[in-house]
């Protein structure tokens, strides 16, 4: 499994945790499988009150978890196959097709069609009725809307998690339940498609903890601390790259300074202390104030240092 997930983008390991989830409780399941029926469901009219119901997924482990969930929860079975495009790497769809026997069952639960004492058959509504009122339906609401319609960015180049689809009842719902969760989100259309995101890493954390995905909140907050890790390393090595060009620049203007000094009056007009500072720096132009000090007998403070520094260039600036 670990050599399977390396070729896996991050978004796709996110899927592949949560579809190994537990079922769950009763209530959560049908939350899931309305949540996928409205991302991934589609709806074939074949005559009066005939309708049959199948699900179109790219994502393996989600078809297969729907598979599971619709067995354990609705008691039904769908056909299972998959189609591949030519086109685009030759791209593998999941098709789960359930007869027209089984479709009345599950469209019953979701709320969707009423059958009267004649059993005639009624659509009600083209998408299932949610009443989410426990948050564990809600938790699942989300994961079945992630694994059908979501998708997630590297973590290692930035933060960003979506759902998109045509379908704007769908999105108005996660809304309402991404708000209950106090995560701030963000909208806007793209190619025809409303898309819904988070885009703070605490947000996407939370989001993810949400839907279960606990494993990939650990992956990711790991992540983070190495990027943080990465940019303080960054910070601290510009900072001394800056330090040390000031320390050499000011090096260089003190050396400058002394032999202005020398050439104009002569070093031997200075008192013995900075006659002999003097000397030193330049002789020794790029040293620091420490390591000047060092020199000294007897060894000097780099305060001392920079005191005797300050009164030569005070000197120096008063000959020019």
């Amino acid at each position: 499994m670990a050599r399977r997930e390396e070729g896996l983008s991050f978004s796709s390991r996110v899927k592949e945790e949560l579809v190994r989830l537990p079922l769950g409780k009763s209530c959560c399941q049908l939350s899931e499988i309305g949540a996928l029926t409205q991302t991934s469901g589609h709806l074939s009219f074949r005559g009066r009150g005939r309708i049959t119901v199948h699900y179109r997924m790219e994502n393996t482990g989600a078809a297969r978890r729907l598979f599971q969930l619709l067995k354990t929860r609705i008691g039904v079975s769908p056909l299972l196959h998959y189609t591949q495009t030519k086109k685009l790497g030759g791209r593998r769809t999941w098709v789960l097709t359930l007869n027209e026997a089984d479709s009345r069952v599950l469209l019953t639960a979701l709320h969707m069609i009423e059958t009267d004492e004649e059993g005639e058959v009624t659509l009600r509504r083209t998408v299932p009725r949610h009443p989410l009122t426990r948050q564990c339906c809600r938790r699942a609401f989300l994961r079945g809307a992630f694994l059908g319609a979501g998708t997630m960015s590297n973590p290692e180049k930035g933060y960003h998690l979506e759902w998109k689809s045509e379908d704007d009842r769908l999105l108005d719902t996660l809304q309402k339940l991404i708000e209950k969760s106090d995560l701030p989100f963000h909208s806007y259309e793209r190619k025809g498609l409303r898309v819904v995101y988070l885009k703070e890493a605490d947000q996407i954390a939370a989001a993810l903890a949400l839907m279960g995905a606990s494993g990939s909140v650990l992956k990711m907050e790991n992540i983070r601390v190495r990027k943080q890790t990465r940019l303080q390393a960054t910070r601290a090595a510009n900072c001394d790259e800056h330090n040390s060009e000031r320390m050499l620049d000011a090096a260089q203007k003190q050396a400058e300074a002394c032999r202005n000094i020398s050439l104009q009056q002569g070093l031997f007009t200075l008192p013995p202390a900075l006659r002999e500072m003097a000397r030193a720096r330049m002789e020794n132009p790029d040293m620091s104030l420490t390591e000047l000090g060092e020199m000294m007998e007897p060894k000097l403070s780099k305060s001392a240092v920079n005191h005797r520094m300050r009164r030569l260039m005070e000197i120096a600036e008063g000959l020019e």
